[in-house]
């Protein structure tokens, strides 16, 4: 296989092929960040929110298999080599959640969405990945890097919850993972009703196992190959700005997992879409709408390169190894979210 296809090109088709997944699961199976919250907060459901939390678990029993295996070693990934910022956390966490309720999708969503043909999110994709770049490497970086400046880990025990945990106690660092992935598959499946969606409990699996497939993938890219390509699994927010990037130079810059991973959500989607038979082409009709998500597209963009992730990259990606960051971020963009769903829904009126 090595000698068929350069490394870079081997990692861009495994995020094409865990991209797809996603992309399908946005579009037959409803999985979507905003959805799950504004449900909960305002429809009385909390279906959507439990398949974010069986995608979690599956996620999480699925990367500490790996681990327990040999087959990937999460200190290599970036959220946990990197020192943990708990004010990064919580306010990157709160300008992501607050920029996704009034753009009305994350990252994710709104690539999904535009495989559905809704011209509205290609330019929130266009926003929010320049957005990322003025703040990871533009001109707001020196003072992103003031204010938060990400540090490598120089102790022996990475921010993770588990390897605390498994430092503490001196149990397997796998089967405390694997323990815990199972009290989140469990907490999800404990609704009657939930267990008896089999549509949804299929695609939050497949959400789950399209994140390990990200961390098998490229660790096995990493070990075998020449190239020494970092291990990453599905983000959405500097990849987006990386995409936009590579779509630009394609020539002067190698395939990268990002690429696929956009890719392959696009491509799931567009196929997920024409599946349903609802495929359309949409616009923005109202100025003001338009206004509301090209800034809730920046906010988010900022908001997630000060967090280290958004709703995909810390909420399912990081949170499938356990990283200290995930639980606190995907706490303080669900705290975003309903502030900006409730100035968009309610306004900002006292109560009574």
């Amino acid at each position: 296989m090595f000698d068929l296809f350069s490394d870079h090109q081997l990692v861009a088709g495994v995020g094409l092929l865990g991209g797809v997944l996603l992309g399908l699961a946005a579009r037959l199976g409803r999985f979507c960040t905003l959805g799950a919250i504004e449900d909960l907060l305002y429809g009385g459901s909390a279906q959507r929110m439990r398949m974010w939390v069986l995608a979690i678990g599956t996620a999480v029993i699925g990367s500490f298999t790996l681990i327990g295996l040999g087959l990937f070693d999460a200190t290599q990934s970036f959220y946990l080599t990197v020192r943990w910022m708990p004010l990064a956390s919580i306010l990157g966490g709160l300008m992501f959640g607050y920029g996704m309720a009034l753009s009305g999708n994350c990252g994710y969503g709104a690539i999904a969405r535009l495989g559905g043909g809704d011209l509205r999110s290609f330019v929130i994709v266009l926003v929010m990945g320049v957005s990322t770049y003025v703040v990871l490497s533009g001109p707001l970086a020196p003072l992103r890097n003031l204010l938060f400046e990400q540090q490598d880990v120089t102790s022996e025990l990475p921010p993770g919850l588990v390897h605390h945990l498994a430092d503490t106690t001196q149990l397997p660092l796998a089967g405390i993972g694997i323990t815990v992935g199972a009290v989140f598959v469990l907490a999800s499946l404990w609704d009657a009703e939930f267990r008896r969606d089999y549509t949804s409990l299929f695609w939050s699996v497949i959400v789950g196992l399209a994140v390990v497939s990200g961390w098998a993938g490229t660790a096995y890219v990493n070990a075998q190959g020449f190239d020494a390509l970092p291990v990453v699994s599905h983000s959405f927010s500097a990849p987006l700005g990386e995409t936009i990037l590579w779509t630009m130079t394609g020539s002067l810059r190698p395939l990268s997992f990002a690429v696929g991973s956009i890719t392959g959500v696009w491509l799931g989607a567009f196929i997920g879409s024409l599946l349903k038979g609802h495929f359309r082409w949409e616009a923005c009709d109202d100025p003001r709408e338009l206004r509301r998500q090209i800034f809730g597209a920046a906010i988010m963009g900022a908001g997630a390169v000060i967090a280290m992730g958004c709703t995909v990259g810390q909420g399912l990606s990081a949170f499938s190894l356990l990283s200290i960051s995930a639980p606190v971020t995907f706490l303080a963009i669900f705290a975003g979210a309903a502030l900006g769903l409730r100035q968009l829904i309610e306004g900002f009126r006292p109560a009574g």
